[in-house]
């Protein structure tokens, strides 16, 4: 019996997983916009999520769990300039916009960036 898994494999092995959506998550802290996949979107979406909603506390212990993932000036920038942009709403930081195919493989292809 199939039981009831969260997340996508997306082709890859855990550690392959982990590390692409970090890089993911790096690079859209970094541009506030980024294209990608529809599929790597949506599993970006609920990762990015819930590492703007630790950086929303602020303290030593959220900034010491984020450092797992980000480097010191990703970190620095969450909770320095995302986060305050965040601190009256309760979620939905990101927005997954949806766009026309690839032409090379016909991907179905996303804009995922976080909401103003």
């Amino acid at each position: 019996m199939r039981k009831k898994k969260k997340g996508r494999k997306l082709s890859r092995k855990r550690d392959e997983r982990k590390a692409m959506l970090k890089a993911l998550a790096r690079a859209l802290f970094l541009h506030k916009k980024i294209k990608t996949t529809h599929a790597r979107a949506k599993e970006l979406s609920s990762f990015a999520e819930k590492m703007i909603t630790r950086a929303k506390k602020g303290d030593l212990h959220s900034r010491r769990i984020l450092l797992r993932y980000f480097s010191e000036d990703i970190v620095s920038k969450l909770i320095k300039e995302i986060a305050p942009e965040y601190k009256d709403r309760k979620g939905g930081y990101t927005r997954v916009i949806k766009l026309g195919p690839r032409k090379s493989d016909s991907a179905k292809e996303a804009i995922i960036e976080l909401v103003k």
